[in-house]
């Protein structure tokens, strides 16, 4: 035998020879060491294989604090002659416990490529665990440990990444070879790793439900099970497919960008370890038939647990110090009785424990009568983490299956434990719950009456089973088992409920929101009460406001119950989870939550987090409705905010805010945002120290900035948060005066006037809110009032900061804003409006219009414009007319109106001033019908003033007038004034009277003023006296062009087109060339303006086109480039004529059929634009041969 080929036995035969010797050790786990030769028979080794010497040590704290150690030696002498070859096994177990790794792999793959594959070391080097670097000492306590038990490796054992391998090779150069070869094998096993954790995965997905469970989903199609992730992922792969393989690749594309956590170019990125299933026609076609089954073969590592080896064949540390390592030794020592002693009394009490439970399982066993014999099931709670899985089989009753807690009453016996829902290897065993049995030993045994028979609880039990239940499905089980507590009402609500809710009518979910909030209150489980949380914020798909609203009454609901920091551990994380939702309601519904809960928050969050939550929605949110509610829980945070350094971060978001191109936003703004902003900034003391200064401060760098073009947005911005900000301001002067601490609450105080403030913009606004109530309102208003007309504002800071800085700084702004945008002297009327209004009477009496009357200065001796008094031509006219004149409506306020208005229209006309600022003051007062009546008196006083200059100046005011006054007051009062007007001796005065003729033509409809306002008009044409007067024919035609195209088309047709023909022709004539450009000038706007007017073709040959070419006559010699255009126009107008007649004339002869051919017709064209004969002979060339 001196000749065996070691080789000659295959490795299964080795195997196969080794497996009937080995023996089984309970006591290890499969993982706790490397396979090598059995510990039971030694001394029988095969006939060609020398015997090995293995040492197995195995050193483990067990939770009795027994060590067991086990030794075993073998030793082999072949009597005779030694064995020249040893077996491939035992030279690979050799490497492996003299640690040459190297050596180990090199010898694994000549294996490999020989075709002869050793199981030792394709089971070392396919488990990753035998690369991992592990400490040596022992698990903690309360460590959770895998079914396997602990894992003793030594500490410091190399990994691959950590060799040196050029110790281990002979030869020193080959270094970087080994060392590529070594990390292709890394990434090798890498992908392996993958796979095994795709399977693992797989296997987990796989045996989610229960196969009872899926028979009764196939059996009731109506069910539908939940889907779960990877079988969402896997079909979204599938669906994608399809619609690339079909060509809807926009579906495609815009399926994929729903589904962006996916990649759809790689069937591994589903993570199942399963082959890629057929496309879906496929499935369709074949549904019928099922696909085969991956779950056949399954990936098992075996690993080598160095500590089993002995202990010289493993790699030594650097030697230490020898006190420093009996040190070391000492505290392991320590550590290890300490555990000890904490285990053994913990297993004294578990014992003590079992036996209680188990008598009273005897108890109930024998008062129970009917068969079979109900058990209580009752888990045996394991409170700590032992080392090995040993105490726990060694000190568990059999008899008793743990289930959920012990609280639950068993309808099932004891002799179905595989449908327990919560199996001992995944409780919680760190928390015991002896209250629980408390109270089950406190609840009164039931009784039952027991037959008098002797059957064998066998055949009890057999005959039981022919009834029909089902309690080996997940519903089986809840409905097999009664809860008899309040903690196993919440732990059977948490499991049931996931189940429930997808099956429950969308539009009827909200009624489990209470179920799920008391749920999420009470469970004991973290996760259990995470996952409520989040059912409840995706219970529906797209909430409408009263499902919003029943959410969020919950929400506060669950957070008033359990406090701040369940709220931020709980709530928030399902709102931060939806603030990118791809659909608005759900965003809507995280904006909204982030304010409901703010009161109940702990305030660093409030200041943090959630404010920064909603000012990214505010940025970044498209929805309109999503940006109004944040708004409005921004303002609610900043009701709540105590962080002084935030104040900036709220400026900043009012400004953001406020830009919104959404109204509704804004809207949001004003009547939330600013005013809790606000009333926290008066808190802060910087209320007209701070905020009103920035916001004025940016009113005056945007008119810097505007003098070539101002940004009226901004400014609307910037002046409407001015104008939201009067209440507080008036709040603050209120509780800052020396009156405040005399204001008492009494049964006499008056009830304030409806009309004492402007109506508030929303309840925030009001300064009753404001203030607190408004019976404390109402006395502070008559100490306000007292004191401002009797005893003055000495030592009233407030209202001093008010008179002295705030309003001259609002008078010098007014009076650099341009006076002709109406936009904002409409802004500006408005703001100081409310601010006087608020105020109140004698405020504005006594400190507004002193101030404005300072500046506007209205006296004789400044109507020279040479004096400097330009101030009347800005908008501070217009702003103090309409903004401070007109906050109180009583006789002697219209009366100071009537006369600041007359004045400003003497002053100005006589100084020969623009009217810029005294037509805004119209315009603005003129859109309230109230003020008519006021101005057509102002006008009165012009219309009979003893200058011309004050009479022009009327004549023209009436044009602004006459638009929104009733048609009543335009018959009544304004045409008369006009007539009047019209008959002046100055001609200057009825040509001012033009412009207002031609708006009452333009807006009335009664015929009698029509055609009063005709022959007035006509008058001016026809007269002779006006024949030469160019400034007139230049108002006419100016106001032609104006009104013509709305005016009514019948005076449009016989009035406006003939006379603009006629001065047309006139003008040809005119000897002087200025006068002759000039009214060739308007007249071509006018005709522009009336060529897209609907013309009848007899007033379009017999007026307009001859008016053009006259028109054309002039420009020719004047103006070329405006006779290019003419000739255009000229061109499509005849082109018009033509189609006409073409069509008029359809089926009977007429001029232009007679004309054949485009020479004929360009001939004829020519030669009437040759034509100078006069209009009328004109017109006969088109009329028909009679």
């Amino acid at each position: 035998m001196a000749s065996v080929n070691p080789f000659d036995l295959s490795d299964s035969e080795e195997e196969a020879e080794r497996r009937p010797n080995e023996t089984v050790d309970t006591e290890r786990s499969p993982s706790d060491g490397a396979p090598g030769p059995p510990p039971g028979n030694l001394f029988s080794p095969p006939a060609d294989a020398e015997p090995p010497t293995l040492l197995l040590s195995s050193n483990r704290t067990s939770p009795s604090g027994e060590g067991i150690s086990v030794s075993v030696a073998a030793t082999s002498a072949m009597a005779g002659s030694a064995e020249a070859r040893v077996s491939v096994d035992v030279i690979a177990a050799q490497l492996l416990r003299d640690q040459y790794i190297l050596t180990a792999l090199e010898f694994h793959t000549e294996l490999l490529e020989a075709g002869r594959e050793l199981p030792r070391l394709r089971d070392y080097f396919s488990n990753p665990g035998n690369f991992e670097r592990q400490s040596g000492t022992p698990p903690a306590k309360d460590q959770v440990l895998g079914p396997g038990g602990p894992l003793n490796r030594a500490g410091s054992i190399s990994t691959l990444d950590s060799l040196d391998f050029a110790r281990y090779s002979d030869d020193g150069n080959r270094e970087s070879d080994e060392r590529v070869a070594v990390l292709e094998f890394e990434l090798r096993k890498a992908k392996e790793t993958i796979q095994a954790l795709r399977a693992n995965l797989t296997q987990a997905a796989e045996s989610e439900v229960a196969s009872q469970e899926r028979k009764n989903f196939k059996s009731s199609p109506e069910i539908q099970e939940p889907i779960r992730q990877l079988e969402k992922r896997a079909l979204n792969f599938l669906v994608n497919e399809y619609l690339l393989k079909n060509e809807y690749k926009l579906s495609s594309i815009t399926f994929s960008d729903e589904n962006d956590d996916q990649d759809f170019e790689l069937w591994d990125d589903v993570g199942l370890n399963i082959p890629k299933p057929p496309d879906l026609l496929h499935l369709y076609r074949n549904c019928g038939t099922p696909l085969p089954s991956p779950r056949d073969t399954v990936d098992v590592s075996v690993g080598v647990n160095f500590g089993d080896l002995p202990g010289n064949c493993i790699p030594q540390d650097p030697p230490k110090k020898p006190d420093l390592l009996q040190q070391q030794q000492t505290e392991v020592v320590q550590e290890l009785e300490y555990q000890i002693s904490l285990l053994n009394n913990e297993k004294q009490s578990l014992a003590e424990q079992i036996k209680k439970l188990q008598s009273e399982i005897q108890t109930l066993k024998r008062t129970v009568s009917s068969p079979p014999p109900a058990t209580l099931d009752l888990c045996s709670q394991n409170t700590s983490n032992s080392s090995s899985n040993t105490t726990t089989s060694s000190t568990a009753p059999l008899s008793v299956p743990p289930t959920d807690n012990g609280q639950y009453l068993d309808i099932r016996g004891v002799s179905e434990p595989e449908t327990e829902l919560d199996p001992p290897s995944t409780q919680n065993t760190s928390h015991p719950h002896p209250q629980s049995h408390n109270k089950l030993k406190s609840r009164p045994p039931v009784k039952f009456d027991q037959p008098n028979r002797k059957l064998s609880p066998a055949f009890l039990q057999a005959l039981l089973s022919f009834c029909r239940m089902c309690s080996d499905s997940r519903l089986g089980a809840e409905v097999s088992r009664i809860a008899d507590s309040e903690e196993s009402v919440m732990l059977m609500l948490g499991r049931c409920l996931p189940h429930i809710v997808p099956n429950v009518l969308l539009a009827k979910r909200e009624e489990l929101i209470p179920l799920i909030l008391c749920t999420a209150c009470l469970h004991p489980e973290p996760k259990e009460r995470d996952q409520l949380l989040h059912i409840l914020f995706n219970l529906i798909k797209r909430p409408d406001d009263e499902q919003r609203q029943m959410i969020l009454t919950g929400c506060v609901a669950f957070a008033r119950h359990v406090g701040p920091t369940r709220v931020e551990a709980e709530l928030l994380p399902q709102c931060w989870e939806q603030i990118n939702h791809k659909y608005p309601e759900r965003r809507l519904l995280v904006a909204e939550a982030c304010g409901a809960l703010a009161p109940y928050l702990p305030k660093e969050i409030r200041s943090s987090l959630v404010l920064s939550m909603l000012q990214q929605m505010l940025a970044e949110d498209k929805a309109d409705m999503v940006r109004e509610a944040v708004v409005k829980s921004l303002g609610i945070i900043m009701g709540y905010i105590d962080d002084p350094d935030k104040y900036s971060q709220g400026f900043e978001l009012m400004l953001l805010s406020l830009g919104d191109p959404s109204e509704r936003v804004v809207s949001a703004v004003h009547q939330v945002f600013i005013p809790a902003f606000a009333a926290w900034t008066t808190e802060l003391g910087t209320l007209h120290t701070t905020l009103i200064p920035s916001l004025l401060a940016r009113i005056e760098k945007l008119l810097m900035q505007g003098e070539h073009g101002l940004d009226e947005h901004k400014l609307h911005v910037f002046l409407s948060a001015l104008q939201s900000l009067i209440p507080p301001l008036f709040a603050v002067v209120l509780q800052n005066a020396p009156f405040t601490s005399r204001a008492k609450l009494d049964g006499d105080t008056p009830a304030i006037e409806v009309t004492r403030f402007p109506r508030p913009a929303s309840p925030l606004q009001d300064v009753a809110t404001i203030i607190g109530s408004r019976e404390m309102l109402s006395a502070l208003l008559l100490l306000y009032d007292h004191q401002l007309e009797l005893e003055g504002t000495t030592g009233w800071d407030s209202l001093l900061w008010v008179v002295n800085q705030l309003l001259p700084q609002l008078i010098d702004i007014v009076s650099r804003i341009n006076v002709t945008s109406s936009t904002c002297v409409h802004e500006f009327s408005r703001f100081f409006w409310r601010f006087c209004r608020t105020f109140g009477k004698i405020f504005t009496n006594t400190k507004v219009k002193p101030q404005f009357q300072e500046i506007l200065r209205l006296s004789e001796e400044n109507v020279d414009a040479s004096a400097g008094n330009d101030i009347l031509t800005k908008a501070t006219v217009p702003i103090y007319a309409t903004g401070v004149l007109t906050c109180y409506n009583q006789e002697e306020d219209r009366k100071l109106l009537v006369g600041f208005l007359e004045d400003v229209m003497t002053t100005l006309s006589l100084s020969h001033a623009p009217l810029d600022s005294l037509k805004a003051s119209f315009v603005e007062l003129g859109a309230n019908p109230v003020y008519h009546e006021l101005l057509l008196t102002v006008l009165w006083y012009g219309v009979v003033h003893t200058s011309a200059l004050v009479r022009c100046t009327a004549a023209r005011m009436f044009e602004l007038l006459v638009k929104g006054v009733n048609e009543t007051l335009v018959a009544q009062r304004v045409v008369p004034a006009l007539i009047t007007l019209s008959s002046d001796p100055e001609i200057s005065v009825r040509i001012s009277t033009i412009p207002a003729f031609g708006t009452i033509m333009e807006t009335v409809t009664q015929k009698e003023l029509l055609e009063r306002v005709k022959m007035q008009l006509a008058s001016f044409l026809e007269d002779p006296q006006y024949q030469d007067q160019h400034s007139l024919h230049m108002e006419i035609i100016r106001t032609f062009g104006r009104v013509g195209p709305n005016a009514e088309p019948r005076f449009r047709d016989e009035f406006v087109l003939p006379h603009l023909h006629k001065l047309a022709l006139a003008n040809n004539s005119q000897a002087v060339e200025s006068k002759r450009i000039d009214i060739a000038t308007q007249l071509f706007e006018a005709y522009s303006a009336l060529s897209c007017c609907f013309i009848s073709e007899e007033v379009m040959v017999n007026h307009f086109l001859p008016g053009l070419r006259c028109l054309r006559a002039d420009m020719e010699q004047l103006s070329p480039e405006h006779e290019v255009i003419l000739s255009s126009m000229i061109k499509e107008c005849e082109i018009k004529v033509e189609n006409r007649g073409m069509a008029d004339a359809q089926g009977s002869m007429s001029i232009a059929s007679s004309l054949v051919g485009e020479d004929a017709k360009t001939k004829f064209l020519s030669k009437m634009g040759q034509l100078t004969t006069s209009g009328a002979m004109l017109a006969n060339v088109f009329q028909r041969k009679k």
